[in-house]
């Protein structure tokens, strides 16, 4: 089994989930008592936070390199940024470490790959649902992206930084968001990628009329495969 190293605190509401998912996964595939041989580098989500609402990715780049070059020297054989977001620097952890590091928009796209789908939804930061870097890697692995028209991109964006990663859960925000979804199903998304860690933590698919893609889960997932593999 290769060690996991988890690059988490971004923020650490959703980075729980990573961690319980990966462990009871290898649970299921080895049987027993077993848990994942794994390490979490947690940072302090308002240093980040206030970074990347700066526009100064680079120094964000820096630090979550640093985080995986020190996770890297403890042992960690592999790498998950916990974000989609700041996924945005892969490519500079990738480049300062020598293990893999799986990239989040990867272990989504495959899901959506894998069920035959054309178009799917996309919720998530401004940062997500805006910049290209998420979106054309997902787009890589052959299906559209569609994102929220601006003012429901503004109202996911504004809960996510004002409740989700406080670990405030609002009922009246989940009815916004499953209505957000209900109109990206109206323009022929087949299923909505939750491309924030945070949002699964607010809404599933009790709560919509189609399957929802929770990314935190499916990128543990794929690095409990990973790990296990060979």
């Amino acid at each position: 089994m290769r060690t996991i190293g988890l690059i988490g605190g971004l923020s650490w509401e959703s980075t729980v989930i990573y961690y319980q998912i990966i462990n009871q996964r290898v649970r299921e595939r080895l049987g027993g008592s077993h848990s994942a041989n794994s390490l979490i580098w947690s940072v302090d989500y308002t240093t980040v936070e206030d970074l990347i609402f700066a526009g100064r990715w680079k120094e964000v780049g820096e630090l979550l390199a640093d985080a995986g070059v020190r996770l890297e020297a403890m042992g960690a054989e592999m790498l998950l940024i916990c974000s989609n977001t700041f996924s945005r620097v892969n490519d500079e952890v990738e480049r300062a470490t020598s293990v893999p590091v799986l990239h989040i928009a990867d272990a989504v796209g495959a899901e959506v790959s894998a069920r035959g789908m054309r178009k799917v939804g996309l919720l998530g930061t401004r940062f997500t649902m805006e910049e290209p870097f998420y979106r054309d890697r997902l787009a890589g692995h052959g299906f559209e992206v569609v994102v929220p028209e601006r003012a429901e991109r503004e109202l996911v964006h504004r809960v996510i930084y004002e409740e989700l990663v406080r670990g405030v859960l609002r009922p009246s925000s989940r009815d916004a968001y499953a209505r957000t979804i209900a109109g990206l199903a109206a323009r022929g998304a087949e299923a909505v990628i939750l491309g924030c860690t945070e949002i699964e933590l607010l809404i599933s698919d009790k709560d919509t009329a189609i399957p929802l893609l929770p990314s935190a889960r499916l990128h543990a997932e794929a690095a409990v495969g990973f790990a296990l593999a060979g």
